[in-house]
């Protein structure tokens, strides 16, 4: 009797413990398909993955104001609203349209494209991880700002993982893939583990992006003189040596 009491109580509580781990993972992950549910699942802090099921359409700016990774799942968010004023269709009217704006958290985003609008991303006092594939491309002013607006103290962070690519074919002159305003100081950019400070007003191409990638992959040393006078003294001595050895057989 105290057997089957047992065991009824351990599949009682393996019952409730896998309905507890269900439910928790199913909070924890949410596939998105409009404007909407990607509003709803980010004003839901028990959501800490949004997955896009399909592209997005928005006629906003969508703000991101708390930790979370967007999974992009190769599908795009495209701002599809108007720009200033005069309320013009065209992005190369500044509104001050990001496709998304990270404002004072951490967030990771991954393969995914924003277009549309007059930047694909804002980083505002925030630290964000890129991975994957991400396309910035189709923006009037540009691809990735890294700024501070105003009531933010902390200085904007870019973390490229791994496996990550950014990838921009409208880029020009005056439309970088990734820049840091003139009133923003303290940026920084980090490949591989390394960072990098940007100036106020710096503007990276993805060339120039790509050339930083390759010199954490590929480091030069800062000291060549260094390596001159190591050499030279290795020299010295061996040389050295060699006289002595020449001499005594000589002897």
């Amino acid at each position: 009797m105290r057997k089957k009491i047992a065991k009824l109580l351990f599949a009682l509580i393996l019952t409730i413990t896998l309905s507890i781990t269900f439910s928790v993972n199913a909070a924890t992950s949410k596939t998105v398909n409009n404007q909407s549910e990607l509003k709803e699942a980010l004003n839901d802090s028990s959501i800490s993955t949004i997955i896009l099921g399909s592209d997005i359409e928005t006629t906003e700016k969508i703000n991101i104001m708390r930790p979370v990774t967007i999974d992009g799942a190769n599908h795009t968010i495209k701002y599809v609203g108007t720009f200033g004023s005069s309320n013009s269709n065209s992005n190369t009217v500044w509104g001050g349209i990001y496709v998304l704006q990270v404002y004072k958290t951490e967030a990771t985003i991954k393969d995914i494209k924003l277009t549309g609008g007059n930047a694909a991303l804002l980083i505002n006092g925030s630290t964000v991880t890129l991975e994957g594939k991400i396309d910035v491309s189709g923006n009037g002013f540009g691809g990735i700002e890294l700024g501070k607006g105003s009531n933010v103290d902390t200085a904007p962070y870019l973390i490229l993982g791994d496996n990550s690519e950014i990838i921009n074919t409208t880029e020009s002159s005056d439309r970088p893939t990734i820049w840091v305003p003139a009133d923003t100081d303290g940026a920084m950019i980090e490949i591989d583990g390394i960072r990098f400070d940007l100036e106020k007003g710096e503007e990276l191409t993805l060339q120039e992006i790509n050339d930083l990638a390759n010199s954490v992959e590929n480091p030069e040393t800062n000291d060549p003189i260094i390596l001159h006078i190591t050499f030279l003294i290795l020299t010295v001595i061996l040389s050295s040596y060699a006289i002595k050895k020449f001499t005594s057989k000589e002897d």
